[in-house]
């Protein structure tokens, strides 16, 4: 809220306002920003006001003036790549739906990609974040945990493996623990197979190094996680975007794409898709594989949400046997976020690539936080939390839902997960800075696209939107829209 008796003038407060969220990258670039009267009535100030702020931005080169249109936060200049996309068999662009304006997206990562996880560190108020992709602190304390590093950081321990480096695959114990673990899963990994990492997302990044190079063609699933988007765009990848729906990939666009541009990797969220919660089914599963066959490309199998999910979940990696298909998971989501343990499963053949990667970014990974969570998951104390964990948000769930579809809210998807996929009907990118201002971090629509496009679409945590004040708040800015 703006302060009448601040010793700084309301057009600095405003201005400083802005300024943060796009130096931030709360706001991204080219976003727009509302216009003079909208943002003089939101801030209970004269117009006059708000053009002294907007000016003040000008200058400090965060956002422009486009004739007619308004003010927008100054896009970062791109990066010029000068080779052309190859034209298909007939020499003429293909029609939908491949088309090359989805096909061959080049340039540098959109930097509102990682505004969410900007979000975790810059704190935008002490309220529940609709908008964050992980649980809760609260829900996540436990006794075990700080009693399982206890136990492997005595004097001994730390003599033994931590005063040298650790083992370049991650600690053997728990490469065992996570292979009984994929077992259960009906993964065939032995712990030669395993490659621990610093989180899933450093897991993601070791495969794409390892078997990509720049200009490269990768499919993605769209709607998906912005940040992969980002990471494989800075690698330099050509982004081929394929529908999800609730069964999994739209195979037609899938195989248009194997066929026009020869793939090298796909990359899936299988169970609990991120943002739709979806879950591949069998037969979708048994024809991605045969895609994988046929075109001979990779699969990356990213199932991050492994804890909240049933065993029986169809899975990629469980139907192909690690044979095209790398399986990636951490412990983020459900254990500790700052504890950073992460792997991969790979195929024999491709171990010592993948951890030649690792040794080139990392060296090895942290042994202590890898042996006190092997302890966790030998004596069942990492299962048993899990469980409670899906109790709790099941419950959360029903009453989210209750909630967001009182306050007019539509879910696309079927609820499920942590994640809702849901409808406002107006703009998210707008209803964000709007809902900013009253302290809650949203994740729209467009930030689950390869290329940022306005979208009426956004993602709720279930966990996290339990609060009815922002139901409230949140029903008052949609009919102000």
């Amino acid at each position: 809220m703006l302060m009448r008796t601040s010793t700084r003038s309301l057009t600095e407060q405003l201005a400083d306002r802005f300024g943060e969220r796009i130096r931030s990258r709360l706001m991204a670039p080219g976003s727009r920003l509302p216009s003079v009267r909208q943002c003089a009535l939101q801030h209970g100030v004269s117009p006059a006001t708000v053009v002294a702020a907007y000016d003040q931005l000008l200058a400090q080169g965060l956002v422009e003036a486009r004739k007619n249109r308004g003010f927008f936060v100054r896009e970062a200049p791109s990066v010029r790549r000068d080779e052309p996309p190859p034209p298909d068999a007939r020499g003429s662009q293909p029609a939908d739906p491949a088309d090359w304006r989805l096909a061959a997206r080049r340039g540098p990562a959109p930097l509102n990609a990682t505004s969410l996880i900007r979000g975790m560190f810059h704190k935008v108020s002490n309220k529940p974040q609709p908008g964050m992709g992980v649980f809760p602190p609260e829900w996540l304390e436990s006794t075990f945990m700080p009693a399982a590093v206890r136990k492997v950081t005595g004097t001994r321990a730390l003599q033994d493996f931590s005063l040298q480096y650790g083992e370049p695959m991650g600690d053997t114990g728990l490469r065992r623990a996570l292979a009984n673990k994929l077992a259960a899963l009906n993964v065939p990994a032995t712990a030669d197979q395993i490659i621990t990492s610093v989180g899933a997302t450093h897991a993601l990044d070791i495969v794409s190094r390892t078997l990509l190079r720049p200009g490269d063609p990768v499919m993605v699933e769209e709607p998906g996680w912005a940040v992969e988007f980002a990471r494989l765009n800075a690698l330099g990848m050509r982004l081929l975007p394929v529908p999800r729906r609730a069964d999994g990939p739209d195979l037609e666009v899938m195989a248009r794409y194997c066929e026009l541009h020869r793939p090298k990797l796909y990359v899936s969220v299988s169970v609990f898709h991120n943002p739709t919660s979806y879950c591949l089914t069998p037969g979708s599963a048994h024809r991605v594989l045969q895609l994988a066959n046929q075109y001979d490309f990779h699969i990356v199998e990213d199932d991050t949400y492994s804890h909240l999910a049933p065993e029986h979940a169809p899975r990629l990696c469980a139907l192909d046997g690690l044979q095209r298909t790398i399986y990636v998971s951490g412990f983020a989501k459900i254990l500790a976020p700052n504890w950073r343990i992460g792997f991969l499963a790979a195929p024999s053949a491709l171990v010592e690539q993948l951890l030649d990667t690792k040794l080139l970014a990392t060296l090895t990974t942290p042994a202590l936080l890898e042996k006190a969570l092997a302890l966790c998951i030998e004596q069942g104390q990492l299962r048993r939390h899990a469980e409670r964990i899906r109790t709790r948000l099941d419950v959360a769930r029903g009453r989210s839902v209750k909630l967001a579809t009182h306050a007019g809210c539509r879910f696309v998807a079927e609820p499920a997960g942590l994640f809702g996929w849901v409808d406002t009907g107006v703009d998210t990118d707008t209803l964000a800075q709007r809902m900013l201002d009253e302290g809650y971090l949203l994740a729209p629509g467009a930030l689950f696209h390869a290329e940022r496009s306005p979208s009426t679409l956004m993602r709720i945590n279930f966990a996290t939107t339990q609060d009815a004040a922002f139901w409230k708040k949140y029903s008052e800015i949609v009919k102000q829209l």
